[in-house]
Formats: C-alpha cells, structure tokens, sequence
C-alpha cells in the first residue's frame, strides 16, 4: 500500500515539473505559433563537433564561433556559455594516427578497432572560441599541424543557433586549397554520396564521440553494384571524448571512383564529415547530406564551374526515378540529355553534368518522375573551377530548406557569395538577411530579398558598416514565404588557383516543439 502511493505521488510530482518547465521556457511570455497542443520552444542545449583541421605543415585553421540574437533567456534565467575543448586521439599500436595510410582489424578480424589502439589525451584542455555574447562572432587561429579535434556544447541564450566555421588555407602539396566546414552535430546516420576510394584520392571519416561512453560505430561503402566487396568498416570503437580518423580506402579491396558511405552508430552518437583530397583538385571537407528524401536540392553552383558530378544514391528498399532540373535566375531548366535518372537500390550513381551552369549561377533538384515511386534518395555534388593544373574542388550534399534561420559564420570584406533558391514554381521566397557585428567592431546591417518560385538568386551579401575582422549572416524566411534553401561560397584565391569552399545552410533547428503539458490528476485512477 505504501509502495502504491508513493508511485500515485510521484506520478503526480512529475507532472508538475513537466508542467513547470513548459511555463518558466516560453519566450517573451508567450509561445510561437504552433498546434494548440505544443509550444515552439528555443533549445536549452546544443552541441558540435570539429574535426581535426589538417595535418599539412603549411596549413592554417581559422575558427569562428557566432550565435544569432533574439533567443529566449535560458529556464534559469542565466546568459549561458559556449565553447569548444579539445578532444583525444586514438593511435595504433606503433604511434602513428590510427587509420591513417594503416589498415587495422577489429573484433574478429572485422574493422578498425580503435579500442585496440591507444586513446592519446589532448595536450592542451585550454577552451576554443568560447563566447560571451550572441550577435558578435569570436575568432581563434592555428597552424599547428596537431590541432585537435574539438567537441563542445552551448546553454542558455547561446544555445540556439550556434555555429562554428573551421576554415582551413593549405599553401601547398597535395592537400592544398581551401577547406570549409560547419563543425555537426552529433548523431546517429549519415550519409556521405560522393566519397572516393580511388588511387588519386584520400578520404578520411572523421568520427568523433562527444559522450563519456564509447561508441561503436558501422561503416558501409556502396558504389555502383552495391556494397563493395570487401568491405571492412564493422565494429569501430571510439572512446569518449575522442576522435577516430579512418582511411576508406582501407575499407574494401575494390577502388572506386565514385561511392557512397554510410556511418551508422549501433551504440552512442559521434559527428561525423569527411576530408577528400585529391591528387589534381586540391581538397575539402565532404559534409554529411541531409536524410535521405523523394525530392532534394543541392543549392550553390558557381556561375563559372568548369566541372560538376552528381553522385546520388538510392538507399531503400525500391529504385527511384528522378526529374533532373537546374534553377536559373529566370526559371527551372532541364540539363541537355539528362531529362530523367534512375536510381536503383543500394546502387551509387554518377553523372557528368560538366559545366552545366554555362556562366549562371544555378541549384540542382531533384524530384521524383511524373507517375514514378517516390523513393527517398541522398545525392552531393562534386563541383570544380580553374583549369588545367590550377584546378579545385568543393562539394555541396543535399540540405535541409531554411523553416527558420540558418547561419554562415567566418565571412570577410569579399569573398563571400551566399546562394539562395525557392525550388517550387509559384512559390516564392522572401528573406531577409542580416550580416552581424564584425569580431572587431562594426554595426548591423539588414537586407531583405525576393527569390521568385523555379529560381536561383546569388547575390553578395551585405556587410556591417564599418567592419572589422569577421562577420556571420543569418538567413530568414518571411512568414508564409515558399520553400527556400540556402549556400554559402568563400573564394580565396591561392597564387593563381581559384580555391574555394561552399557550406550548405540548413535550418539551425534552434527551436523544438514541446507538447503543452497540464496537470490531470484523473490519471491517478485509471
């Protein structure tokens, strides 16, 4: 009997708190529009991963941290903090970075068991980019070819929204150019369309487990035929607070130009991202593509690409068949002989679209076939410009339409071009986009843009008056605008070669529905 009311008071205790927390969270006194049974509610919480940046001795890494203004205050009433720390390394046996150029064997001979290794402490614990307000970026640079992989986690008013750019300059060898990339947040799946095996690239997957628990991580590659023979990803180890490089091409006996890599955490959750380089295009980061959909957009394409591949990749249990559009400035346009695609399942498959943009610049979409299935699909782009031995690469996956807000942090004077598309004819999109304080000083400045329904609009992108040092943009759709997704290019030219990056910007999901939570006693007695 005792045991019984001591669960009706529990029972009854925790939907009070369930209660409480609902009314002390909601912003501004009030929630936002939502279903009358939830709230729009700002996270309280977020975290993100960086990779390590590169091994090259004449590469520099620049760092730049940012959250948007306007969030709620936290349910404590306190500002927050975000920052970055160090994470381990794990190493083989013999000392060297675990997965680098050495193929290591898991549990029965399966994978890269990084538990076998040895899981190296950071040498420094010292806090990266930390930040003390939202609406003001903070920067931080190095060139130390040990720099770490860094995992960090933002509360309070700094939580929604936080972003972190790793941005890195590689002068020379084989690794040289510009790599770019929004440090992820933690999961549990990704896809990675695009990756390569071949003797003329080097793909690393990053893995990085932000928890005190380990994770034990699956890797899967698919190329043209399906999964890869050979294939020995099964079974990786990382251990808390560490990260774990490994090399693809120690993952199958079948080099192949054009794969698919799928990163499926069975217990715990790490971020994940993969490094390219490649022997003639120079590298960078190749980001995970947003879940797999019927219908996705790859926004972004510079005007004078020279080179662009799709890969794209079936991943269900049924073939998929695609209408393969480019959005133009002036409309949605059909690329010459690939009116359709088919995809079939499991199977990877690249296209050649060569310089499709034909001096414009424009999105991809893809959507499914009148009359076909609509299976979902995950696709990235392999973009080129330059010619001839002063060539380089980015990529941009498929991502996520910007619902509320995106960022791109680490923008300067020029360089930066943001790319904006409203994928759906009669649907247009209104945003508005504001460039931040500068890191060393600088005003606000606010510029709204109409991107017409079927169109791709690139524009460069406002600067705050009187800048100093760097600046983030925050993307925002109006209320009741159509579907838009969002790119960001940084062009650096290095000594005649036209390097460059491209982040994709995905909503920040800096808001969460939370049901409406009431207290009904009547539970009690049923």
């Amino acid at each position: 009997m005792k045991r019984t009311m001591m669960s009706l008071i529990g029972v009854a205790a925790a939907l009070g708190a369930v209660t409480g927390v609902a009314a002390v969270t909601a912003p501004g006194g009030g929630a936002q529009e939502a279903p009358r049974s939830s709230s729009l509610l700002p996270v309280q919480r977020s975290a993100l991963l960086c990779p390590a940046p590169t091994s090259s001795e004449v590469g520099q890494t620049d760092y730049t941290a940012f959250a948007p203004k306007g969030a709620a205050a936290g349910a404590d009433g306190k500002k927050g903090t975000a920052q970055l720390l160090p994470a381990g390394t794990v190493k083989d046996a013999g000392g060297t970075d675990h997965g680098k150029g050495k193929k290591s064997t898991g549990k029965n001979g399966k994978g890269a068991d990084a538990a076998a290794g040895q899981a190296v402490a950071p040498r420094d614990t010292k806090p990266v980019v930390p930040l003390q307000e939202a609406g003001k970026p903070v920067t931080t640079s190095t060139d130390s070819p040990d720099a770490p992989a860094l995992v960090g986690a933002a509360d309070g008013t700094l939580a929604p929204g936080w972003t972190v750019q790793q941005t890195t300059s590689v002068a020379a060898g084989a690794g040289r150019g510009l790599l770019g990339l929004s440090c992820t947040t933690p999961d549990t799946t990704f896809w990675f369309p695009g990756v390569s095996t071949a003797t003329d690239r080097q793909d690393y997957v990053h893995l990085t487990n932000p928890d005190p628990t380990p994770a034990v991580v699956d890797l899967q590659l698919r190329g043209k035929d399906g999964s890869l023979g050979g294939s020995a990803g099964e079974d990786i180890t990382v251990p808390p607070h560490t990260t774990v490089p490994v090399l693809l091409s120690t993952l199958t006996t079948a080099p192949t130009t054009n794969a698919s890599l799928q990163v499926v955490a069975r217990e715990g959750r790490i971020g994940a991202a993969v490094q390219a380089t490649d022997s003639k295009l120079g590298s960078d980061w190749l980001p995970a593509a947003a879940d797999p959909s019927p219908s996705v957009v790859l926004p972004g394409i510079p005007k004078d690409a020279t080179s662009v591949r799709l890969v794209a990749l079936a991943p269900g249990e049924s073939d998929a068949d695609l209408k393969v559009q480019l959005a133009t400035p002036t409309g949605l346009i059909t690329p010459a002989g690939l009116e359709s695609l088919h995809l079939k399942s499991g199977m990877t498959t690249a296209v050649d679209l060569k310089d499709v943009t034909k001096g414009e610049a424009g999105s991809l979409v893809l959507t499914p076939s009148d009359g076909g299935s609509k299976a979902p699909v995950s696709a990235a782009l392999r973009v080129t410009r330059g010619k001839g031995a002063k060539q380089e690469m980015a990529f941009i996956p498929a991502t996520r339409p910007v619902e509320q807000r995106a960022t791109a942090a680490d923008n300067r004077d020029k360089g930066s071009t943001l790319s904006l598309v409203a994928p759906e004819k009669g649907k247009d999109a209104k945003v508005k986009v504001t460039a931040s304080a500068g890191s060393g000083g600088g005003t606000p400045v606010t510029k709204t843009y109409t991107v017409k329904g079927g169109t791709s609009l690139d524009v460069a992108p406002p600067t705050p008056q009187g800048l100093k040092g760097t600046y983030a943009l925050t993307v925002e759709p109006a209320a009741g605008s159509g579907p838009v997704y969002a790119a960001r290019m940084l062009a650096r030219p290095q000594g005649g070669v036209p390097a460059f990056t491209v982040q994709t910007l995905p909503d920040d999901r800096g808001t969460v529905l939370v049901p409406t939570a009431g207290q009904d006693l009547s539970v009690l007695t049923k």
